[in-house]
């Protein structure tokens, strides 16, 4: 199907920010063609909490492209349908407009030909319940699970792995929308090293990384900056971003924007005052070496975990290279997995077993010693390609001696 999408991309119009609308509609045409029955999908409701923007259930926008709230859809391997909520005029000046189902340019809007009031959808799904032997549903979909208690001799099957199986094989589109974040994140990244020092707390660095990011068009954050200095550095997802960073230390930056809705995941570690130590340099080697191997061994086939997997390849080169303080070998601090995929999600659906042309993941070993207050973590976003893999994060150094260079010509600058 990546030749469909291909094609896709010289047509029109762009639905949402970046993806043809025909592309949504040929995934939905992909996904209905396995189907033995009805799925039942909901979009995310409207929150009253002030906290954070509203988001999208990333299937559901995956499927659709649509990005208000309190949409539903039915689909079988003959018909496609959305649900919109009535329009709530009094909602709507707190939270702006929204299209509702009677609107005549609705089928326009959501591209689907068949647009239906919310109210209509139990009714909908028993009439395609006569013609169908199982339904499928997302797991923690509540009204999902209310709907199908109608359908007790029906099979009940997960809708994750057939959503999943188109989701891990990114169109030329989405590679395009991921290669803008992490564009973006790379050059979050080299402000952050323009401006650290010691003294500096670490949410002061998140801070000037996520402005970057936004000054170039991304709407947030792909995850909650995670900036751990010193003994923060070998806390996995430290996301206080709380402590003052000192001299002598290094600080783990795992950053990553969201650009149009598409993800990006990128890790470097740098020091603080700009010079490795030796100790921290022979670290920061091992973990490089680690994650060049992994890449060079990344191609379509090649599993990321598992017997004989790229984990494999990180963790045996780091279990024969360098000691700790009391002459054991270092796999033993190598304690989360080498990646995973990135889309919609930064951790985006995996259902395995092997990588294939067109995934997007990422390669991000580690070494992390309590003992020492020293954690590395070298992380980039990577394509499988039709005969190996390409670094998408590549422009942001990883040679420690390119960046000692670029932070003592950037650090103190203003």
């Amino acid at each position: 199907m990546r030749w469909i999408f291909g094609l896709l991309l010289l047509l029109g119009p762009l639905f949402g920010d970046g993806i043809p609308r025909e592309e949504y509609r040929a995934r939905r045409a992909e996904l209905r063609r396995s189907l033995d029955g009805v799925m039942v999908l909901f979009g995310a409701s409207e929150s009253e909490d002030m906290r954070s923007r509203f988001l999208q259930d990333t299937n559901f926008l995956y499927l659709s492209g649509w990005r208000d709230p309190g949409a539903a859809m039915l689909l079988t391997k003959d018909e496609e349908m959305v649900f919109l909520p009535e329009r709530n005029v009094r909602g709507e000046n707190f939270t702006g407009r929204k299209i509702g189902p009677d609107e005549a340019d609705a089928p326009k809007k959501t591209g689907f030909d068949h647009v239906l009031p919310r109210t209509a959808m139990e009714t909908t799904f028993l009439r395609l319940l006569d013609h169908s032997r199982r339904v499928y549903t997302l797991p923690n979909q509540v009204e999902a699970q209310r709907l199908i208690q109608m359908a007790p001799l029906h099979e009940q099957v997960s809708a994750v792995a057939p959503i999943a199986s188109l989701r891990m094989i990114k169109s030329p589109a989405e590679i395009e929308l991921i290669t803008k974040a992490v564009d973006a994140t790379v050059a979050a990244h080299l402000a952050a090293w323009k401006r650290l020092r010691p003294g500096l707390f670490e949410y002061q660095i998140a801070s000037t990384m996520e402005q970057n990011y936004f000054d170039r068009g991304c709407e947030g954050n792909a995850y909650s900056p995670i900036v751990g200095s010193g003994p923060n550095s070998t806390i996995l997802h430290y996301m206080a971003d709380r402590r003052r960073m000192g001299a002598g230390e290094v600080v783990v930056m795992d950053v990553g924007a969201e650009c149009d809705e598409y993800a990006s995941d990128v890790t470097r570690t740098v020091p603080v005052n700009g010079k490795f130590t030796a100790r921290e340099r022979e670290i920061y080697e091992i973990v490089l070496g680690a994650q060049k191997a992994a890449i060079a061994a990344a191609k379509p086939g090649a599993t990321i975990r598992g017997d004989g997997s790229l984990y494999d390849v990180a963790y045996n080169y780091i279990n024969t290279h360098g000691k700790d303080l009391h002459g054991d070998t270092l796999g033993k601090y190598f304690t989360h997995g080498l990646g995973h995929h990135v889309g919609l999600d930064v951790h985006d659906p995996d259902t395995g077993p092997g990588l294939k042309a067109g995934m997007v993941v990422t390669i991000e070993p580690g070494i992390y010693i309590p003992e020492e207050n020293l954690g590395v973590r070298i992380e980039d976003t990577i394509l499988i390609t039709e005969d190996g893999a390409k670094n998408l994060s590549a422009a942001l150094p990883r040679e420690p001696g390119e960046i000692e260079k670029l932070l003592a010509e950037k650090q103190f600058a203003k």
